[in-house]
Parts: structure tokens; sequence; C-alpha cells
């Protein structure tokens, strides 16, 4: 079995070896794409900036968080501010895998130090690591890159990951996967979502983790603490029913438009996923809306529908929701829904690519979630929520949202102790 193991590391080690070599063929294959290949360069300029930093300040200790992309930023986010909080003292760098985490977060403030993950080979993990010298490491959900966790524990660096959730299928439990089980030992402590993820654990024998929940609950609950008002939208929604659709793709869309053109009685706010100028304009037109960009300059709240085309307003605009519509269940995956849970409205999205999401699952079990089939599915839930039954579902998430807080309480706990 340790020779398989061998042969597994070794055929990884290729690949991204591989990768690595033609990275600069893959700025040609989109947008995102050239992003990541351009953010990768800036890497060197960043471990400048922290060596610097270094020399200025030479009793202080880093503490580096990452974050796939902007979900999980949003996870590790009530970490990292707490932390800050209690820890002024610690430098704090902040790394994305994904360009859309790292192009929207790039000058979050609370970071001193923000950049791409480098790709994951043995000889940048390992430098990258050196350089960085962080005394603690946070992953947030699910980045197991090898050879960077391999090169923190080599360097004594103290690896947690928060709100992890693993799955039956993955390397990790598989008999072939000695090598990858390796990668989760490496690990100081795993604060899980979930039971099914901490038997999963128990099963190889893994023992260091605590079943903490999902720090997004927190994030959430905190958000709704804090919420401003948008400018301009009261205008817009004044005393009328508003339907806030969150993270649309061409698939919602599909279901979306029919539905919004046959129910006049309310108004719409819809946050497409991607900003994609061509799109936009035409979903404007098919439903006569007006865009974001536009309306801050005229104030039109005759208008049915309002198209959101700027980012970062998204989980602030559900404080004027009645109803609410997380898209992308239809394509890749659920968009997250607790944005719009911790302001007790019914939300609706597509019934195929939900099952994995432990908070729409519950969410359902409560009855305040609804995955929809089509638009009749859609129009027939809709309609058959009367007055009683808004606050039944008002009053079930506020409840169901606040149970399942406390993660990020939890997790700073443990920090405090290393």
């Amino acid at each position: 079995m340790k020779v398989f193991d061998t042969l597994v590391g070794f055929g990884y080690n290729l690949f991204i070896f591989l990768v690595d070599k033609l990275s600069y063929f893959v700025q040609f294959f989109g947008p995102k794409a050239k992003l990541f290949v351009e953010g990768q360069r800036e890497i060197p300029s960043v471990l400048a900036d922290i060596k610097t930093w270094r020399e200025q300040n030479p009793d202080k200790e880093i503490i580096w968080f990452h974050c796939a992309s902007l979900g999980e930023f949003e996870q590790g986010r009530p970490v990292l501010e707490a932390f800050k909080s209690q820890n002024p003292e610690f430098g704090i760098l902040l790394t994305f895998f994904s360009p859309s985490g790292y192009e929207i977060r790039k000058n979050y403030p609370l970071a001193d130090f923000i950049c791409y993950l480098p790709i994951d080979t043995k000889s940048k993990a390992k430098h990258f690591v050196q350089m960085v010298n962080p005394k603690i490491a946070v992953f947030v959900k699910y980045e197991f890159w090898p050879n960077i966790i391999k090169a923190l524990h080599s360097n004594g660096t103290k690896l947690i990951g928060i709100s992890v959730i693993l799955r039956e299928s993955q390397s990790f439990f598989k008999t072939w996967g000695g090598y990858f089980r390796e990668i989760l030992f490496s690990f100081e402590h795993l604060f899980v979502q979930n039971k099914t993820t901490a038997d999963l654990l128990a099963s190889i024998d893994y023992q260091d983790y605590t079943v903490a929940g999902d720090t997004r609950f927190d994030r959430v609950l905190d958000n709704l603490a804090k919420i401003q008002p948008i400018e301009g939208i009261a205008d817009f929604v004044k005393d009328i029913q508003v339907f806030v659709v969150g993270s649309a793709w061409p698939e919602d869309m599909q279901v979306l438009i029919p539905f919004a053109l046959s129910h006049p009685q309310l108004k719409f706010i819809i946050a497409p996923h991607e900003l994609h100028e061509t799109q936009i304009n035409t979903w404007a037109k098919e439903l006569n809306a007006i865009k974001y960009s536009d309306f801050k300059d005229k104030i039109l709240p005759e208008a049915q529908v309002l198209i959101i085309d700027s980012i970062g307003l998204l989980s602030s605009l559900y404080q004027y929701a009645y109803f609410a519509f997380v898209g992308g269940s239809f394509g890749k995956g659920l968009h997250n829904i607790l944005e719009a849970a911790v302001f007790g409205v019914p939300i609706f999205f597509g019934d195929k690519r939900y099952h994995k999401f432990e908070e729409a699952k519950g969410l359902i079990d409560c009855k305040v979630a609804f995955p929809v089939k089509d638009m009749e599915a859609f129009k027939e839930i809709f309609e058959g929520l009367d007055s009683e039954r808004l606050k039944s579902i008002k009053s079930a998430s506020e409840d169901f949202v606040k149970s399942q807080s406390g993660a990020t309480e939890t997790i700073i706990k443990f920090l405090a102790k290393i």
C-alpha cells in the first residue's frame, strides 16, 4: 500500500508540475483564467512585502487565512474579524484560489497581505510557506492542497480547517487514498459542519475534530445587525411586495422571466451571478427592466424589475425582500441561501443541485425553503403562501439561523490556546 501511495503522490505531483509549466497558455481560455495567471505573477511582490513587514516587526507573527473563492471568504470572514479584534498584533495574510474571490476582495481592509494561492508544486509550496512563515494557518471548508499542507506541517505551523464538510466519495475515504489521508492528518484540528463529516473522520481514525457548525450562520447574523440601506432602493420598492433574486444564472431566468411577467403586482430585484453586459441587456429587454447603474441617476419607481449590474450588494438587498429566489441550483450548485434566510423570507430555488447543502435541507425541513421544478411548480407554491403562512416562515427561519450559530466563538476559543 505504501508503494501505491507513492505512485498516487507521483501522479499528483506530475499533474501539478504540468499545470504549472503550461500555465502561460491557460490565460487564453477566458478572462478568469487570464486573471488567475496574472495573479500568480503578483505573488513574489506580496512575499517581498511580507519580508519587509517582518524586518520592521521582528516580534510579530502572521496568521494565514485561505479561501477558495468568495463564498468561502464569507465563511472565514467572521473568524478572521474576531481574531483580528482580539489579536491586533498579528499580521493577516489572506489568499484565494479563484479570481471570483480575489478580484472582489483584493482590497479587503482587515488583511495586511492579499494574494492568490500559489500553484501547488513542491518547490512553490515550500518557498511560499518559508517566506510567510505563519504561526497559524486557517483553511476554509474544503481546501486540501497536498504540497502546501505538507510544507506547513514541516514548518511547524498550526494548521486548522474550519466549516469543513466532507463526503464519502472523496479520496480520503477510499482504500487507495492513503496519500490524501496523510494530508488530513497534517491538520492540528478540523472544525466540521456536521455529524456526517465527523463520522467519516472517525472511520479513518482521525480524532482531532469538533462538530462546530457552519460559520456562515454567524456571518449572516452579523450582517443583519449591521445592515445599512442601499441608495435609491427604497424609492424603487415603496410599499409593494418585492421578490429579490440572488445569483441568477440563465437557467434560473428561464423560470423567473415568465414568473415575473405573470405577476405584475410584485416588484423584482435581480442580482445576476455574473455581470455579462450582453446577457443583462437581453434580460432587461425581455422584462422591460431598468439597470441599477441607470436607476441611480434617474429615479423610476414605476418600473417592475430592477437588475443589479454591480457587485457587492446582494447580502444587503435581501432586507427589501418579501420573497427570495436563490440561483445556481438548476446548474452548478445552489448559492448562499443563508443571506436571505436571516431576513425570515420564503426562499425558492431550482430542484436539481441543492442536496449537498445542509442549510438548504434544514430550511426545507422547516418549511421555509422550496425547491421548484419549473415555473408552474414555482407559481403553485408561491400562490399558496397566505399571510399566516408567511408569519410562520419568518419565525421558523429566524429560529433556524439562530440555533445554528456559534461556530465562530468555538473556533476563536481554540485559536486563543495556540
